[in-house]
């Protein structure tokens, strides 16, 4: 008997192992080859949201093909590939383009690309509003951004953004963690972005997030932390009061948006 239960226990470990082996190390980005974020397809009975002009550009964003890794800014493979369902065909701009500043460099990039560039602005740690004037130069556009990225945080972004009901969600709306104490790699907080919607006949939605991290590292699609083998899309649940949508838990008053 005793050798029963313990042959069931070897079999249970010898299982999480296999299971671990072939998810760290046959998983791959973008699976099946999608050219862009809005060619992810929804779940079963589910369509994306209408949405506004910037979730137009979200779904617009291109993907790198199949296999592609997530990379850091200065080199290399970054670790917990697996947490990438696509990897995003954008450069990044420095080293200090890690949660936050991929979320300001999205909404920048959608205002850049539509012509509003005079309604391009960020606030910095001290609440300093930091408009961008150069115009149509990407060379001014790009220059701005890298001074932004040093002033700007998880923090300020909190600040300047408004707070988004759970049920009210759209592509765009980031959850921002400013701050905490679960582990020194969050420390300083996370942010990530919201860039596409989906929702049912019975109006229960679903999302697909984007994040970059630190150290800096390529933008990218994330999987469903639940689910990391079915689709990305997570479902959304708005009476929860904490869920993980990263490597940490929000909090359903942490759903911001770009006023």
């Amino acid at each position: 008997m005793k050798w029963g239960c313990l042959s069931v226990i070897v079999l249970g470990i010898l299982g999480v192992a296999a299971a671990a082996f072939v998810f760290f190390g046959y998983i791959t980005t973008n699976p099946h080859n999608y050219q862009t974020i809005g060619d992810i397809p929804t779940p079963s009975g589910y369509q994306r949201v209408q949405g506004d002009a910037f979730a137009k550009y979200l779904r617009s964003i291109p993907l790198k093909a199949k296999g592609s890794k997530v990379m850091l800014y200065k080199g290399g493979a970054a670790d917990l590939q697996p947490i990438a369902y696509a990897v995003v065909d954008m450069p990044l701009l420095s080293n200090a383009e890690q949660c936050a500043d991929v979320c300001m460099r999205l909404r920048a990039e959608y205002l850049y690309n539509t012509g509003q560039t005079s309604a391009i602005h960020f606030q910095d740690v001290n609440g300093k509003r930091m408009n961008y004037s150069g115009g149509n130069s990407r060379k001014a556009f790009e220059s701005y951004l890298r001074k932004v990225y040093g002033v700007a945080s998880t923090s300020s972004l909190t600040r300047e953004m408004g707070h988004r009901e759970l049920k009210d969600m759209q592509p765009g709306d980031c959850f921002v963690f400013a701050k905490g104490d679960y582990w020194y790699a969050i420390k300083y907080g996370h942010a990530v972005m919201v860039v596409d919607v989906a929702v049912d006949k019975n109006g229960n939605k679903a999302y697909l997030l984007a994040e970059g991290n630190t150290p800096a590292r390529s933008i990218h699609v994330m999987r469903n932390p639940l689910n990391p083998f079915a689709s990305p899309w997570v479902y959304l649940d708005d009476d929860a009061s904490k869920f993980f949508v990263s490597v940490i838990p929000y909090s359903k008053d942490e759903l911001r948006y770009f006023k």
